[in-house]
């Protein structure tokens, strides 16, 4: 048997030579996607993270930032969330923050404040911080009036008979 270059060597087949060649080719190209998407889905295979080499091809495929995609979904199967990767594609084409979502979700959990994907990814889609929502309900904000960081710690006025009224709030914020 003679290899690759013992045909072309020897004036073999020029169409079996070609086709040799083009077969090369393609299992090239193959083997380059492939170890493409290989070391994603391996990541996700040992997180247990339930992501098909299908569903990364098909995120390439659509334009969607794959890597966004896996990651979010290792960090909610190992925070314990069930969440799917069609969920997080489609949050991802709606123009939301997966990533975000995902950590205002686990925050949620952790809390024990019942927060639906649904409803997690609709504040977020209208533009809201949804985990700058669920931190501060959690840990709630303390706001001073007027800030002291700006010069002043207190809003000063004067009444028409001299009397200067001097205040300060602290604002309490809790969603």
């Amino acid at each position: 048997m003679l290899g690759l270059t013992g045909v072309l060597l020897q004036g073999g087949n020029p169409l079996i030579v070609g086709l040799g060649i083009l077969f090369l080719i393609v299992l090239l190209v193959v083997g380059l996607v492939v170890i493409g998407f290989a070391r994603l889905w391996l990541q996700a295979y040992f997180s247990r993270a339930d992501v098909r080499l299908s569903e990364l091809v098909g995120m390439w495929l659509r334009k969607v930032d794959r890597r966004t995609i896996v990651l979010s979904k290792i960090t909610a199967v190992q925070a314990g969330l069930q969440l799917t990767t069609q969920d997080l594609e489609s949050h991802y084409l709606a123009g939301g923050r997966v990533p975000n979502v995902v950590r205002a979700l686990i925050a949620a959990d952790r809390a024990n404040i019942n927060l639906p994907l649904k409803t997690a990814t609709a504040i977020d889609l209208a533009g809201r911080d949804i985990l700058d929502a669920i931190q501060t309900s959690v840990n709630p904000k303390v706001i001073d009036c007027p800030d002291p960081k700006k010069g002043k710690e207190t809003v000063d006025a004067v009444a028409q008979d001299g009397i200067q009224l001097r205040a300060k709030a602290r604002v309490t914020v809790r969603t």
